[in-house]
């Protein structure tokens, strides 16, 4: 699954002592301050900026130990020209949510979180598909280089399941399950505390467990993923495949009668309409997300499952019904005691989790 690359940082009050990056003049946009008595806490506890970096775009944020947004900023992404460029977009992200440049001095340690494949040891990333100017770069010791603090790095599923573990969702819960469903479906599991990796980093993609070996091909190159069944363009195109056999459903009309621009949220809103295809679909999501949710209780039976991401709000008037439908879909006695909840943290879960991995 693509996705993103996140850092976060502990600040608290320290001498200058960071190394300046070349200048790369980059619009700050959407900047969102704390308050005064917000701005003053900064200086009496330590405060976490974690940065999600997209294909197109840096969000910054500013987070408190309670795990509370306190201020945003967004900028573009460079992903042009050398590897300092996306550096250096960054650094004018984090930049941004700062009033002046002194106050960068209170930076104590960076985390980040990336899409992957990475290797969390080394804080290197490999090679991003959307992100080609960091192939194989050594992230993690190019922002201890430039502000020598601690660094530590890992996948964007993994931390905003831990983020959810510490505050959000599943926070009390030994054993946690996080699921993110969007363009995509990706996930983390958190156990006793700490996120799952694994022999080498590379465990937790469970988007891309099989449930339908004859399914169509995932990104991936395997047949019947998940995420090719369940995920946002999965869901848009069944409904495009229904389409052509329901002229008079109402998607039509939501799509200006262009069958491609059709959506997931376009099914949402045709789906508030009592529309038969968008029922269609949802009833054939929802079943799959149970079986495929199901084997995940048989193997791991976690305390609790959250799911985020940005096809979550279309899931969550249905979260009771996928439980339903496990008492078909997993042989384990007590999985109806296992809760399914809506993740805590929504488009800001790269921020929250990038925070998470420092603490």
């Amino acid at each position: 699954m693509t996705g993103k690359i996140t850092f976060s940082v502990f600040v608290h009050l320290k001498s200058g002592r960071h190394k300046s990056l070349s200048k790369i003049r980059v619009e700050r946009t959407n900047i969102t301050y704390p308050s005064v008595v917000e701005q003053n806490n900064l200086c009496r506890a330590p405060v976490v900026v974690g940065v999600d970096i997209g294909g197109t775009k840096v969000a910054a944020g500013l987070v408190n130990a309670e795990g509370k947004i306190l201020a945003r900023n967004r900028t573009p992404m460079i992903t042009a020209g050398a590897a300092a460029n996306g550096l250096a977009a960054v650094a004018t992200s984090i930049r941004g949510l700062f009033h002046d440049a002194s106050s960068q001095n209170q930076i104590a340690a960076v985390g980040i979180c990336a899409p992957g494949p990475l290797n969390p040891t080394t804080g290197v990333i490999l090679n991003p598909p959307n992100l080609a100017i960091w192939h194989n770069y050594p992230l993690a010791e190019e922002m201890r280089r430039v502000y020598n603090v601690p660094v530590r790095i890992d996948n964007d599923a993994n931390a905003a399941a831990l983020a959810e573990a510490k505050w959000g969702a599943g926070r009390g819960y030994r054993n946690f399950f996080y699921a993110t469903v969007g363009t995509g479906i990706g996930t983390g599991m958190v156990l006793d505390g700490r996120i799952f990796h694994g022999k080498t980093g590379a465990a937790a993609e469970g988007g891309h467990l099989g449930i339908d070996r004859n399914g169509p091909v995932c990104n991936c190159g395997k047949r019947g993923c998940i995420e090719t069944l369940a995920a946002g363009p999965a869901i848009a195109r069944r409904a495009r495949q229904k389409l052509v056999e329901n002229p008079s459903s109402v998607l039509w009309e939501i799509a200006s009668g262009d069958i491609q621009t059709v959506s997931s949220e376009m099914v949402g809103r045709a789906l508030a309409l009592n529309d038969p295809v968008a029922k269609e679909v949802m009833r054939e999501t929802l079943d799959m997300l149970a079986y495929w949710l199901g084997s995940i209780i048989d193997l791991l039976e976690p305390d609790a499952i959250a799911i985020g991401g940005g096809v979550s709000s279309l899931l969550a008037p249905f979260l009771d019904e996928i439980r339903e439908h496990w008492r078909g879909a997993c042989i384990n006695p007590h999985a109806m005691d296992i809760p399914l909840v809506l993740a805590h943290y929504g488009e800001d879960a790269g921020i929250a989790g990038a925070a998470a991995l420092c603490e």
